[in-house]
């Protein structure tokens, strides 16, 4: 397969890896962008997962409330940012969250089938197809999520005037502005550190066992340059990748991340929500969370302006 540097570009981009390793990992899979993220991964050139995290897509999301123990949150996306920041726009988004938050639907062609609640003679598919007529442009229900306690609160937050919301279950026994302040502050890290799972223990052990093999051909290609005198065994290697993997998931796991709001820059997520139980005569845990970012992994058509201005004025 012809390597075309559009697909060097969009790797290089997606990974912060040099222009010739991207070069070279694409060559070696053959033009296969995953397989290529993962060469890099393991030769030490790419951070895990940077491209899932890189945000191309406008548009909004938002959190509707029913009561303590019911919440959704909702994407709705748009091609440009300008659109986004529309009163219009902003409104359909916060009336789509309320759709959610009442609705059953378990997957998004029961929900875009369903009655429109903001006005009953037409359907959300219907709904959408009207707003994108008005604003003139393309205007998607990309996700939505309802979350509904069983044994505690759902705390909703919102980022950046909804670029990032997040939901947090937590089974409690006790009920008041403190264990709810606390659930928010937990929100806030989650919107800003994105783990992957609450605890530890969630991991899979098919997970471990793919980022331990990325790690140990990280580590190899380490010791192959070091002076051959200072080379480990391999041994000593696969029990030195251990620390490596639990650094890793102290990052990505909830629970074991340090709180942001911790005063001696120790406290885990998991000691701060003992601290709060403790405080308040309260068995708390923290069960689920679901985080949104707007746009999240979906790559923004890039214009060139003077390209478009071109075609425009017949000049291409």
């Amino acid at each position: 397969m012809a390597i075309t540097a559009a697909m060097v570009k969009e790797l290089r981009e997606s990974t912060g890896a040099g222009m010739m390793e991207c070069k070279k990992a694409l060559t070696e899979t053959n033009g296969d962008m995953d397989a290529a993220v993962e060469f890099l991964r393991k030769n030490g050139q790419a951070k895990a997962e940077k491209k899932a995290s890189r945000i191309a897509a406008e548009g909004l999301t938002r959190v509707a409330v029913k009561d303590d123990k019911t919440a959704s949150v909702v994407e709705v996306n748009s091609e440009t940012d300008f659109v986004a920041k529309n009163e219009q726009f902003q409104n359909y988004v916060e009336a789509v969250a309320k759709q959610a938050v009442e609705s059953d639907a378990k997957d998004m062609d029961s929900f875009m089938a369903e009655k429109w609640n903001a006005d009953t003679s037409k359907t959300v598919q219907e709904a959408l197809i009207e707003i994108t007529a008005v604003i003139s442009e393309k205007i998607s229900i990309r996700r939505f999520e309802k979350v509904v306690a069983t044994n505690g609160i759902v705390v909703p937050y919102v980022h950046g005037g909804g670029r990032i919301s997040v939901l947090v279950e937590a089974d409690t026994d006790v009920v008041n502005d403190n264990i709810k302040d606390a659930i928010k502050n937990i929100a806030m890290q989650i919107a800003a550190l994105y783990p992957k799972y609450v605890d530890m223990n969630d991991v899979s052990e098919e997970f471990r066992n793919h980022e331990r093999e990325i790690l140990l051909a990280q580590a190899l290609k380490e010791n192959e340059e070091l002076p051959e005198g200072k080379r480990k065994p391999q041994q000593i290697i696969e029990k030195m990748l251990e620390g490596r993997l639990q650094k890793e998931l102290k990052e990505i796991c909830l629970n074991q991340q340090v709180y942001v709001k911790a005063e001696d820059g120790k406290q885990t997520v998991a000691q701060y929500v003992a601290q709060v139980a403790k405080e308040n005569g309260a068995n708390l845990s923290i069960k689920r969370f679901v985080r949104f970012e707007t746009g999240e992994g979906i790559e923004k058509r890039e214009e060139n302006f003077a390209e478009e201005v071109a075609k425009q004025a017949g000049m291409q």
